[in-house]
């Protein structure tokens, strides 16, 4: 079971560490603590939260003026969602504001033991989307 230090999930997020502590206070998303007795939430429980809020904290902002474009972009998330079938997989991450969803071999999949609550990097090329772990 992956469990992500508070900061570490309010980067994923795209909150501060404080807004986390609230949510947890106030019972919207369940904290845990891990083995070095510091604050934490289970991944695939961050994973459902991301899940719940991705909407209602973006609805209609507007990314504005784009002045560049980079050919790729790499979005740090938290996988939602993993559908397997005997050769292909869909991962759906949430990365901060964004939903992303990648289709990949069953077997890179299972190679990157994706399941709802790893943490990885979504890479962006084109209509390509490749999905990383961290180190």
């Amino acid at each position: 079971m992956t469990a992500l230090r508070i900061a570490d999930a309010a980067r994923l997020l795209g909150v501060s560490d404080d807004t986390v502590r609230r949510w947890i206070d106030t019972g919207k998303i369940v904290g845990t603590v891990d083995d070095g007795g510091r604050g934490a939430i289970d991944g695939a429980e961050l994973a459902r939260f991301a899940r719940s809020v991705a909407g209602e904290r973006h609805q209609g902002e507007s990314p504005g003026v784009i002045a560049q474009a980079s050919a790729r972009n790499r979005f740090t998330g938290v996988v939602t969602a993993v559908v397997r079938d005997t050769v292909m997989a869909q991962v759906e991450m949430q990365c901060g504001p964004h939903r992303v969803v990648s289709l990949m071999s069953r077997e890179a999949a299972d190679q990157l033991k994706l399941e709802p609550g790893v943490v990885a990097v979504a890479s962006i090329k084109s209509t390509n989307v490749v999905v990383e772990l961290p180190a």
